[in-house]
This record gives C-alpha cells, structure tokens and sequence, in this order.
C-alpha cells in the first residue's frame, strides 16, 4: 500500500491486518446483508503462492545467516523481509489453507530465532550476605539435592494463551432476523451518535452488530462490560495523553475481549493484538524473558500511538483508521473506490474489516448506555489496583510472591508480558505487585543477595515457632537456616530465606482450636460460572477481593472454570451459586 505517515513503516500497516488482507472483491455492498465472500480463484493463484513462499524462505534462510554472524540488525531486516513478502503480496491469506498454514509457521520459527532459550547452569553454592556488617560478608552454603530450574520452552504454544475473539468474529454470519433494521432505530442511532466523542455516519449494519449483541451475543458483551473494569480508567487515561478519542478505547474490548494474553490465528498477541513486527515498530520490547505486547500500560500507549498515527494519515476520519487497525490496504481500496469514505470502500476490502468497523461501532454505543440496549444491572469489575516496585536482575516469581503472602497466578496476572517464571535476567524490571505490598517486598529483597534471587524461597514464621519446627517442615537443616539468615533476629522473624528447587515449603499449623472449629465450619462455598472471577463473586456477596482471593488462593481477576468451587466466609455469604452471570433476555 501507499502511505504517507512519515515512516509509519509499510510493514507495520501492513502486519496490523493479521491476516486481513483483500482479494479482489468486485461486488456491490449487499443491502443489509454480511454473507461471507469465498475466493473462486485459489487454484489459479497456486504459482504466485510458490513464488511468494519461495522469496519469502529466502529472506528468512539470510536472516539465519546473519544471525549467526552476530548481525542481529541485518537479521532482523531480512526477517521482516520474509514476512512482508507475505504481507505485501495481495494475496487473501485466509483464503488459502497453504499460505496461511506457511505464513503461521515462518512467524514461530522467526520468533524462535530472535528469542533463543538461554541455558542457566547449575549452582550449589549459594553465597549469603550478611546483614548488619560493616564489609557485607559472603558464605558458602552447601545445598544437598538442589535442582536447577527445569527451562521452560519458548515460544507462544507453551505460554497459557487464550484465543482472541477476533478469530470467532471474523467467522460470524449474521441471521436474517438479525438484519432487519428499521426507520426508527436508524434516527435514535443518529441521535445515540452525539454521545460520543468521535465522528461517523451511520449504516445500518452498525444496528444489525446491536441485535447481535441482543439476542446470541448477549454473554459476550455482557462478559466484556464487565472485564472492561479492569483497565478501562485507565485505557481512556492513556488514550487522553496521546490524544486519541477517549471512547476508541472500547476497541480492545472486540481486539481481546480485555484479556492480557489473548492471541490471535495471525499471530497477534495481547489486549491490543499486536502482531510481531508491529510491536516492535511501536516499541513493545520481545525477548526471552518479556513480550511487551501483552504489557498492560506499555502496549495501551503503543495502541493509542497507532490510532493517532492512522487517525492523522486519514485526515481524522476514525472509521477508516480502525479499518486500518485491522487491515493492511486500506489506501488500495481507497484507491479502487476513489473516495477515503469507509461505506464507499466496503465492496473493496475483505469481509472481516467490513464487519470489524461496525461492530466496533455497535460496541461503543452500548458501551455507553448499556441499560438502553437492554443490558441492565451490569457492574464492571474494579481497576485492577497494585503497587509497582523496581528489581535488578532475575528475581523468581515464587520469591515475589512468597515475600509479598500472595500467589504465582497472581504475580503473573499482574504482570502478563513475562514469558518466564523470573524477571528478566541482567536488566531492571518494574514488577507489579499488589497495592499495599511494595515496602514489604523491598524490605525481604534487602536480606538476599541480587545474583541469588533466582534461586531461593521465602518462608514464613509463625509467632513462637522454633527455629527446629521451621527446619522439619522445609527439609532444610538449622545451620543452614542459620546461615542464610546470618544477621536477623530469629526469635522475632517472620519470614526465613531458604534454598529452592528441591526444599519442601509446607505451611505451619497449630493444633485447631474448638472456636477454630466454628469459624471453619461457617465456611460456605458456591460454585463459579462462566466467565466468573473471584473479583465479581466478591462483589455479588458483598465481600473483600483480597480476603476472598487469599482465602482461595485465586488471583482476583483471573477467569474461573465453571462449576468451579469457591469457598466464602459464612458470615457474608449465602449458599446460593454467584449470580454475576444472570441473562437477561
């Protein structure tokens, strides 16, 4: 395509498209209807698809190359290369099995390249600084059995993502019931437009996506008007700074339905589904040890930055620069209609943009004013709260979360972009950490030293516990503890440095007491639904998160299974299963 953002990047236009891209298309917008287009010319297309995978393995077997003369730059350039001769080809990748099964594959395989694994190595000697010295002194500390941490694989099939509802929406065929728009919901849309703060003309397929949403969609949007809560403050915050519509933001509730690690067929990953080479473009860093583009600050202002570059390049007119949000060449089908108007361009552009644009729509309009779509009594979840902290160096997650009395599942909610269970190795990384934690965490990292904390456990005391009790139920012997605490009052501590890998962490327990026995007992449970979280069935029972998600040892905002159970104390709650999901049709 054709493009006059100054450096913009052709690759990044063209990568945003995820797999969007138009075939040739000569048909005349069908009145009210959205049934999908199926290239007849697959077959002839054969040689160019041979061609095209030809060029394309070219650049990435240079790349390698480059790569391995340690030039990375140049690697990276021929790597872009071979994915934009994909991109650029003009080619609907969707439309062809064995273009989009190549295209798939050259992006793991050049992500693998540029994100090796890297081995750690095996220590048994742990080095302990002791506090309170004048000249910090280092021991040695023989760790009988201790395991290197097995390495993890790298590379998006191992990571727990979560598909992006962008590919079931990209399938979705509207029903004749669906489609049937009439003279008064046209006016009260043009009415309902002026609420918004942006500009475009209403169409009524923006209204069929509305009774979409009514009838078989309700769940999802009802879902996404919940989970909106989560970063919505500050999505639009973010939007405000980079001077984007503040309302445009709704855009990652169709990109991701709000889920940090949701991820595309195309490759594209995050809340705002960037692909690869477009994050890089915008800044979101990709390595080893984080993927940037599952950030939760960093990839919003990268969305904004894009937004308020495509909103420049078409002259403010919104619609066409979501349209290029999702697809690649918009300018090509301006040019084939001869007008920059996105109702002008639609016999031009393939199916999934001319549905992707008025759903978007439809979404922000409900978004809105919920109650006057029939969306009634929907309580978007609270902002996802937490405390930010700078850690030098690989710092394992179970440390964090032992030294903060929280969970792994929840420092890697509050911290999506990390591909491993540690921050990243020879770098400073801004964890984040529950509100309230930060000092806590500070105050326990000061005891270990930088280039072991990667390597040892946190384990809590209880008052009055021997030093003897600790060591039975770690498997680590006194001395040790002794000497990995050298400088701390053991008999007011509560919390010890033990070695990891292999050291059992049991809990310490006292014998229940009778008035124990009651207050376990009051302990009630219901049982989750689909697209619960320990956050919404807090606030359906009228109950603290951070009780709640202690006493379960759930991340708030983490997506529970159905029929899963969930214990509640008793004096608040009710047996009843949470109701945050009742329909209402």
């Amino acid at each position: 395509m054709t493009s006059n953002v100054p450096r913009l990047n052709l690759r990044a236009l063209l990568a945003v498209a995820a797999l969007c891209f138009p075939a040739i298309i000569q048909a005349q917008i069908p009145s009210g209807s959205s049934a999908r287009e199926i290239p007849n010319e697959i077959q002839k297309a054969e040689p160019q698809v041979e061609q095209i995978i030809e060029r394309a393995n070219d650049h990435f077997r240079r790349g390698k190359l480059n790569l391995e003369d340690n030039k990375r730059e140049q690697a990276r350039d021929e790597f872009d290369k071979a994915v934009d001769a994909i991109l650029q080809s003009g080619l609907d990748v969707r439309a062809n099995q064995r273009l989009q099964t190549f295209y798939l594959e050259l992006v793991e395989k050049i992500y693998r390249e540029e994100v090796p694994v890297i081995q750690q190595t095996q220590q048994n000697i742990i080095p302990v600084v002791a506090q309170g010295a004048p000249n910090p002194r280092v021991e040695k500390v023989e760790v009988a059995q201790a395991q290197a941490p097995k390495q993890p694989q790298i590379g998006f099939r191992q990571q727990g993502f979560e598909p992006s509802p962008l590919d079931p929406l990209s399938k979705l065929i509207l029903t004749e019931e669906e489609k049937q728009v009439s003279g008064e919901q046209l006016a009260t849309l043009e009415e309902a437009k002026n609420a918004l703060d942006f500009k475009f003309t209403i169409n009524p397929l923006i209204q069929q996506f509305i009774n979409y949403y009514q009838g078989r969609g309700r769940r999802d949007m009802e879902s996404g008007l919940r989970r909106s809560g989560r970063f919505m403050k500050m999505a639009r915050e973010v939007f405000r700074q980079e001077g984007v519509p503040e309302d445009l933001a709704w855009l990652g509730q169709i990109e991701s339905g709000w889920n940090t690690k949701a991820y595309s067929s195309a490759a594209a990953s995050g809340l705002w589904q960037f692909v690869p080479a477009t994050g890089r473009t915008y800044g979101l860093r990709q390595t080893a040890w984080i993927d940037e583009r599952n950030s939760i600050e960093q990839a919003t202002h990268a969305s904004a930055r894009l937004l308020k570059a495509l909103g420049k390049h078409y002259n403010g007119n919104w619609e066409l620069a979501l349209a290029a949000y999702n697809n690649g060449s918009i300018d090509r089908a301006i040019a084939h209609a001869g007008v920059a108007n996105f109702w002008s361009i639609y016999p031009f552009i393939v199916q999934q943009t001319r549905d992707y644009v008025p759903n978007i729509l439809a979404t922000i309009l409900i978004a809105k004013n919920p109650e006057k779509y029939g969306f009634h009594g929907i309580r978007p979840e609270a902002p996802w709260t937490y405390e930010r902290y700078e850690i030098a160096g690989a710092t394992s997650l179970k440390l964090i979360a032992d030294a903060t009395d929280t969970s792994v599942d929840v420092i890697q909610t509050l911290n999506p972009e990390l591909r491993r269970d540690t921050t990243p190795r020879g770098e400073p990384y801004m964890v984040r950490v529950p509100a309230g934690k930060s000092k806590q965490l500070a105050s326990v990292l000061k005891r270990i030293p930088s280039e072991r904390r990667d390597s040892v456990r946190i384990v809590s005391v209880a008052p009055g516990e021997e030093l003897q009790s600790v060591a039975n139920r770690t498997g680590v012997n006194v001395a040790t503890l002794q000497a990995m605490n050298a400088g701390i009052d053991l008999k007011s501590a509560n919390k010890l440095v033990v070695p990891g890998g292999s050291v059992r962490l049991t809990n310490w327990r006292r014998a229940a007491a009778p008035a124990d026995t009651t207050t376990a007992a009051s302990l009630t449970r219901v049982r989750a639904r689909k697209g619960d979280t320990i956050a919404s069935i807090a606030a359906a029972h009228k109950l603290s998160v951070d009780e709640l998600a202690r006493l379960n040892g759930i991340a708030p905002n983490v997506e529970l299974q159905a029929g899963q159970e969930i214990r509640l104390p008793g004096t608040s709650a009710s047996s009843t299963p949470a109701p945050s999901n009742s329909r209402r049709r």
